[in-house]
């Protein structure tokens, strides 16, 4: 029978900064098991709003404990799951992602973003969350509805990648920063060690295709997921679904490139689930597949593109 885990938000579940297959495990589980982690918004101290009463305890031990290392990003984990080998696939059901504090942050930030060289007048603002709402409320009055989701999600990196800072998305999964991977969603990862070492944080209230300043809103979030192990299936880069479409992923510098890279993968995917010939699949991701801009600032840009399932 399929247990549930809970990881605490306590320093030494967490990792600042970046994915590492050396690192020790926080939990071990079965596969097929639940598990329920907390993550903070990325960021240091100076991404603190003014009114320090707002920042929760757990979250101000972070700061002051954790060695931040290859990036910004809190990031909890790793998460064991027994029977997981290298060459197998790790599905990550998305249970649940909830904020668990009343305010997040947006901001620009220097020689980071779309467009760098246009924006130098840095600032940082601090929307206020009101999780029973679903909104978040700028200094400017707007109401913008909440779609929360986690921008890391991954497993450890090959050893011999070493340490991996967090804010390039790889093979493993990471920092996509793809908003469609919500609760509902199911991703796929391919494994690259023992266990798996499934990672999880970035915390975001909401986000455009694109996030083209930097930061979504970046939040503490609270998440379950599933984590199970198949050895029934074969998956060299992230892949996902929804209850309706299939999700094909594509992470590189040059943003054609990760163009083709999501492409290629969906025609390979629906060839697999469907009796289409690669032309055939190929014609029908031209007229039922959307193209969309993940994100354009993490170094690996992403493209993901999204196709109905009722169509295979």
């Amino acid at each position: 029978m399929a247990r549930h885990h809970t990881i605490s938000s306590a320093p030494e579940n967490m990792v600042w900064g970046y994915l590492d297959s050396a690192l020790k495990p926080v939990a071990r589980i079965a596969s097929g098991d639940t598990v329920t982690l907390t993550s903070f918004p990325a960021g240091g101290k100076e991404c603190l709003p003014p009114d320090a009463s707002r920042v929760p305890a757990d979250y101000m031990a972070a700061l002051d404990s954790l060695q931040q290392s290859g990036g910004p990003h809190f990031i909890t984990g790793p998460v064991f799951v027994e029977g997981a080998e290298p060459g197998d696939v790790l599905q990550v059901d998305i249970l649940e992602a909830r904020p668990t504090m009343d305010w997040g942050f947006v901001a620009i930030l220097p020689l980071l973003g779309t467009l760098p060289d246009e924006f130098t007048d840095y600032e940082t603002i601090h929307p206020t969350i009101d999780a029973a709402k679903g909104i978040c409320t700028l200094p400017w009055g707007v109401e913008v509805p909440l779609d929360p989701f986690f921008g890391i999600m991954g497993v450890a990196p090959p050893p011999a990648w070493g340490r991996c800072g967090s804010p390039v998305p790889r093979a493993f999964g990471g920092n996509m920063d793809n908003k469609e991977l919500k609760p509902g969603t199911t991703l796929y990862l391919p494994v690259f060690n023992e266990g798996a070492l499934f990672f999880a944080g970035d915390g975001h209230g909401v986000q455009g295709d694109g996030e083209v300043c930097i930061t979504a809103l970046e939040m503490g979030i609270e998440g379950t997921f599933r984590l199970t192990v198949r050895k029934d299936m074969a998956v060299e880069f992230p892949f996902a679904e929804t209850g309706t479409h299939l999700i094909s992923i594509g992470l590189d510098e040059d943003l054609d490139d990760a163009a083709k890279q999501a492409v290629r993968e969906m025609v390979r995917h629906v060839c697999l689930r469907s009796n289409l010939t690669r032309n055939e699949a190929y014609m029908l991701c031209s007229l039922a597949g959307d193209v969309r801009v993940t994100q354009l600032v993490d170094g690996n840009k992403g493209i993901h593109m999204m196709l109905p399932k009722a169509l295979i």
